[in-house]
């Protein structure tokens, strides 16, 4: 049986071979990992300093892009967007009503239904909260040349779509062996 040990980066496939020549697959992985790392304490930051749960700041991101898009959002909607149910979409938005964060409002067009609505309060605190941090990361971006930011954006979508994809990938390998008779 096979036994993956693991490079100094902590990728059991990486060689370090190209460590030698300068940037190569295993660094840019490294980099990806700090900035997943880096990027997963900011959330759990934000989440502590707000009071929220991870999907209550999602909900409220979507609500905020659907005001700013002039796209009315339904509960259903939202529900869709999050991927959980309509019971735990209730919930939710009960919550983030008790906080002051959403309104319901009738639909625009449809008066038997609902569309929430983030609150200016809500959308000053998600600014204030966040928007050092999103000014220093489009500083960041703006610095690339064009032919980076191609590239940079080429790769990330590369990288999400080979992380989203869910083909089996036999880990036949992994299984032990069955016992051998004489």
């Amino acid at each position: 049986m096979l036994a993956h040990h693991p490079t100094s980066s902590g990728y059991w496939y990486g060689t370090g071979e190209d460590r030698a020549t300068g940037p190569g697959a295993v660094q840019v992985l490294e980099a990806l990992r700090a900035y997943r790392t880096a990027e997963t304490a900011m959330r759990r930051r934000t989440k502590d300093s707000m009071g929220m749960g991870e999907k209550d700041l999602l909900a409220l991101r979507h609500l905020l892009e659907a005001d700013r898009s002039g796209t009315p959002m339904s509960p259903r909607d939202l529900a869709a967007r999050l991927g959980i149910s309509s019971a735990s979409t209730t919930t939710l938005l009960d919550r983030l009503a008790r906080t002051g964060h959403i309104t319901r409002r009738p639909h625009p067009t449809d008066r038997r239904a609902l569309v929430i609505v983030a609150t200016t309060a809500a959308d000053c605190e998600v600014r204030s909260t966040l928007g050092h941090m999103h000014h220093r990361m489009l500083t960041t971006a703006r610095a690339l040349t064009p032919d980076q930011a191609a590239t940079v954006t080429a790769f990330l979508h590369a990288m999400a779509a080979a992380v989203d994809d869910t083909e089996e990938t036999g880990h036949d390998s992994c299984r032990p062996e069955s016992p051998r008779t004489i």
